[in-house]
């Protein structure tokens, strides 16, 4: 499946705006702040019901609007079949309305997505997967997990909830008699959740761990589980109340890349740049391959101005995963078309911003 067409009405800066895009490999060129980013939102919003860069999704509507619309076009190359999508954001008296449609029928969300095509962002500013802190590596790893479990995702969100209502709770103090009985409510929610997350991180760690090689170099992710039960909640009780916050449980796990050579070295506080950027590139590879996999579908590739991050070498191994999917590309830099020109990529077309 490709995208062929998509299509803006108060999106971001874009007013009304239509653009064609190549089954291969499109080229959005242009200054900053023309929009080219607001573009590739665009194409990931359609088709993964969500924007990559704002929290408040009325963001995306244009500022001094209070609706905006995405639509797009996709095709089938086996059957030549087509679909038309569409989502609307609407800011009423009640708050943001957020609607899908599919050939004009309006769909619920798990509906609307489970027939389009994966998507992949790769971007600059993700290298912070890499170099920040294991918040960010925990939130890169529950959003991929939850954009293909639907269990993870509301998994997640009970997590989530019952561990703000326990925190509240150590913070405010019971009696001791009040306070087990409310713990124990909380507790059991947790591990019936949090062991599912763990489980499902586990399998997902197996699955890079098995995809260790990109451009002959060894990387090797390690993930430390916060293991969860009712003894290590009894156990870590007294020291919980006085920090007042949860000790126990997956929100404190922690993942560690390494790269392989002779010994193990941790990317993200001994590697260099250059190792720090490959780290996050055999990421990406495999969430393509496992995406791939998974819904047996080739996803697009989204790439978000990041040749002038990258050196020649890393550039050529972005260049040989475009020929494999269909690639949209934003860069500032007229050097990426005489880069595009010596490569075995012909067939492409360019949006100018």
């Amino acid at each position: 499946m490709n995208l062929k067409l998509i299509s803006f009405h108060n999106f971001r800066n874009f007013s009304d705006n239509q653009f064609q895009i190549n089954s291969n490999l499109t080229v959005i060129l242009g200054d900053n702040e023309r929009g080219k980013t607001n573009l590739l939102e665009g194409i990931y919003f359609i088709l993964s019901g969500e924007g990559f860069r704002e929290s408040r999704e009325e963001q995306l509507i244009k500022f001094a609007e209070n609706n905006c619309y995405v639509e797009a076009k996709i095709e089938d190359k086996n059957n030549n079949n087509s679909s038309n999508l569409r989502i609307d954001l609407t800011i009423n008296d009640f708050g943001l309305l957020k609607t899908y449609f599919l050939e004009k029928t309006k769909k619920g969300r798990h509906s609307y997505l489970k027939n389009l095509i994966p998507v992949v962002l790769f971007s600059p500013e993700q290298i912070e997967i890499i170099d920040r802190t294991m918040s960010i590596r925990r939130e890169y790893f529950d959003k991929f997990l939850s954009g293909i479990d639907r269990e993870y995702k509301k998994r997640l969100t009970n997590y989530n909830q019952a561990l703000r209502k326990r925190n509240k709770i150590l913070e405010v103090g019971f009696d001791s008699e009040n306070l087990d009985a409310e713990l124990s409510y909380w507790n059991k929610l947790l591990i019936e959740n949090g062991s599912y997350l763990i489980i499902k991180r586990r399998e997902y760690v197996t699955y890079l761990n098995s995809n260790k090689i990109i451009d002959s170099k060894e990387f090797e992710i390690e993930y430390l589980e916060n293991k969860i039960s009712q003894k290590l909640f009894s156990d870590s009780l007294k020291k919980e109340l006085l920090v007042k916050r949860t000790l126990i449980g997956p929100h404190r796990d922690e993942y560690n890349i390494f790269l392989i050579n002779g010994d193990k070295k941790n990317i993200h506080f001994y590697g260099s740049r250059s190792e720090q950027r490959l780290g996050l590139f055999w990421l990406k590879i495999n969430e393509l391959k496992y995406l791939e996999d998974f819904f047996r579908k080739k996803p697009i590739l989204l790439l978000d101005d990041i040749f002038s991050e990258l050196d020649h070498k890393n550039q050529k191994l972005i260049f040989n995963l475009i020929g494999n999917y269909q690639t949209v590309i934003t860069s500032t830099e007229k050097e990426l078309m005489k880069l595009i020109n010596l490569t075995d990529h012909p067939f492409y077309d360019t949006i100018d911003l």
